[in-house]
């Protein structure tokens, strides 16, 4: 009778012991990839999307890629260019960058190649196939890049201004597309974000 009496004991301490870990741990809620939760009044993953959609959706319908295609009987080719973040927040340039390169190749209207670093990293593995390792019959032909018709690059920087429990913040994201043959500005794009942060709504 002992023996079941602290087995018994030893089952409800487990358990117990279960529940309470369940209640102090985090709870974790799926959400979908795509819904804007902003929870600190930061820059967030939502601005990286909505930056690159509406930038490339303004500058697709501009006077330049119509003249373009119309002029040269083809697509034109972008690269990205240099992003700088001169907020006062970590902004990935990286991300906005392929945030507005997925924009790019998805809109079908321009074709895209590679940039800097990825660049260097194909050069390297096509001079790799040419050292002699590889079957001639797969090696990539040299000089054979497709070279790039515009660059476009961009700033982000950011503002911000508080009374006593509310702090406002905008960030102001700038854009312009670059013909390389002529250095020509050939669209501008400006996207501002604003968001108001009520700390009173914040408890502890």
């Amino acid at each position: 009778m002992h023996t079941r009496n602290t087995l018994f004991l030893l089952l409800m301490v487990a358990a117990f012991s279960t529940l309470l870990l369940q209640a102090c741990g985090p709870r974790v809620t799926r959400m979908n990839p795509n819904q804007d939760v902003s929870l600190s009044g930061r820059w967030n993953d939502d601005d990286y999307r909505r930056v690159a959609e509406e930038m490339i959706s303004d500058a697709l319908k501009r006077p330049w890629l119509a003249q373009f295609t119309e002029k040269n009987k083809r697509q034109p080719v972008v690269i990205i260019g240099t992003i700088l973040n001169k907020s006062d927040e970590h902004i990935n340039p990286e991300l906005m960058a392929k945030e507005f390169r997925r924009s790019l190749i998805n809109s079908g209207q321009v074709q895209f190649v590679a940039g800097r670093q990825e660049r260097n990293e194909v050069r390297d593995e096509r001079k790799d196939q040419h050292s002699g390792m590889a079957d001639p019959s797969t090696i990539a032909r040299m000089g054979a890049e497709t070279g790039a018709d515009f660059m476009l690059k961009g700033t982000v920087l950011n503002t911000r201004d508080e009374l006593e429990e509310y702090q406002s913040v905008m960030w102001q994201t700038d854009f312009e597309m670059i013909d390389l043959s002529t250095n020509r500005i050939v669209w501008q794009g400006e996207k501002k974000i604003k968001k108001l942060l009520d700390r009173k709504s914040v408890r502890w």
